[in-house]
């Protein structure tokens, strides 16, 4: 075979269950990364010649293995071999590897696996960084772009991380079912992360940064197949999905943000908005809701609408008022705020946020919606200073000439009558 395309994707499908395998042999987050890196350029070499194994996760495992206790032999001639059971606990033959790769050892690889990115004690940012290279298998100089820092500064953000969960002394044994529940609880939180650095992007950055929001569908696709029966893990996946669904339509040609009632919804993703609405209608039967459900039902009520006066604006409300309960942020009762205008007017959507501005002082989206409520009352003179407050909060170029696009208004609305008269 001359096409080596399905050599990459067989790699990238099996690096998170290869990878945790080999972590639980060796203990160590870089010898399990090189072991997994050695196997692959074997397989570059072995798999186009013979074909695919049957089971290429297997074949990586052992390969990964075998040439790891081989390193160490031969940079430990004069010491000792540990313990056979100190490295594995697992047979050589393949068969054997993927029996167990079939059952609960499978599954608690991969969640060891993300759970030790996203342990305790590292910051979101190394947690992120650090998921991205070890479970992904993204380059440093991938992840370095995607957050537009230098490589240098992401190679020694990942080699913190490692080194902390080193320190921590994370345990490898199997997981009971009430740390099951946490760990998988801190993996969907992980997995969210890493969508919202993508999806937060705007302008240039949002085509580097894009690819966040495809590897964070990937990874909840991932924990979605472990885990067939969670709703949450539905509703997170759902979520991600209707949410990256829009992508095409957010940005203008100018790369200048498009708020969602003025996107062209014939540039949304069909296919992907099908798949979310389906997981969502199946993770709601379960009757058992949760944060992502909600918020994926939200997500689902914009994608069913064809055009944005058909959106159920009322219905949105309520499911924000849940989500108030769930999850009490001033950020939700901003977002529900937007639906109550829709509702019943801006002027019961400014009384409800009024009391949420010395919380969100520093918020931009705050001052955004505040100037907009204003400027729907004809208190054009308080939209402007809300305005200016919000470009000066501005995180990107877009969002504050998004800000500056209503002061123009503005501007041009207060003009006196008869300025315009004398111009005609």
């Amino acid at each position: 075979m001359t096409d080596t395309a399905w050599i990459d994707a067989a790699l990238t499908s099996a690096r998170p269950q290869a990878v945790g395998a080999l972590l639980r042999y060796f203990r160590n987050l870089d010898t399990a990364e090189e072991a997994f890196q050695n196997a692959s350029l074997r397989a570059l070499k072995s798999w186009p010649q013979n074909g695919p194994p049957r089971d290429p996760a297997a074949w990586l495992i052992m390969v990964g293995r075998n040439v790891a206790i081989d390193e160490v032999r031969r940079t430990r001639r004069q010491e000792a071999l540990p313990e056979d059971e100190a490295i594995s606990d697992l047979d050589d033959a393949e068969d054997a590897l993927a029996e167990r790769l079939d059952g609960s050892h499978y599954r608690d690889d991969i969640l060891r696996l993300l759970f030790i990115c996203c342990h305790p004690d590292l910051p979101a940012t190394q947690q992120i960084a650090l998921a991205l290279r070890v479970v992904s298998g993204l380059t440093v100089k991938q992840i370095a772009r995607a957050f537009l820092v230098s490589e240098a500064a992401m190679e020694q953000r990942i080699t913190r991380a490692k080194a902390r969960v080193a320190a921590a002394g994370v345990p490898f044994e199997t997981p009971g079912a009430v740390e099951r529940s946490e760990r998988l609880a801190a993996v969907a939180a992980m997995i969210y992360l890493i969508f919202n650095e993508g999806y937060s992007a705007s302008g240039e950055t949002s085509e580097i940064r894009k690819p966040l929001c495809e590897e964070a569908i990937r990874l909840a696709r991932l924990l979605l197949r472990l885990f067939q029966s969670e709703p949450e893990i539905m509703g997170l996946t759902a979520l991600l999905l209707l949410q990256h669904a829009r992508a095409a339509a957010r940005f203008d040609a100018a790369g200048e943000l498009v708020l969602l009632d003025d996107q062209d919804r014939t540039l949304w993703n069909q296919k992907m908005i099908a798949e979310g609405l389906a997981l969502i209608d199946k993770a709601l039967r379960h009757h058992s809701s949760g944060p992502y459900q909600v918020q994926a039902a939200i997500a689902a009520l914009h994608a069913r609408a064809a055009a944005p006066e058909d959106t159920d604006w009322a219905q949105i409300d309520l499911l924000y008022g849940t989500l108030e309960i769930m999850q009490p942020s001033p950020v939700v009762t901003l977002n529900r705020a937007v639906a109550v205008s829709k509702v019943r007017g801006a002027e019961a959507a400014l009384e409800m946020i009024e009391p949420l501005g010395e919380r969100l002082s520093n918020y931009f989206h705050f001052f955004g919606v505040r100037g907009a409520f204003l400027m729907q009352l004809g208190r054009n003179e308080e939209a402007g200073v809300a305005f200016d407050r919000a470009i000066a909060l501005a995180n990107t170029s877009a969002e504050a000439a998004h800000i500056r696009m209503h002061l123009d208004r503005l501007i041009r609305d207060s003009q006196p009558r008869g300025t315009k008269a004398s111009k005609k």
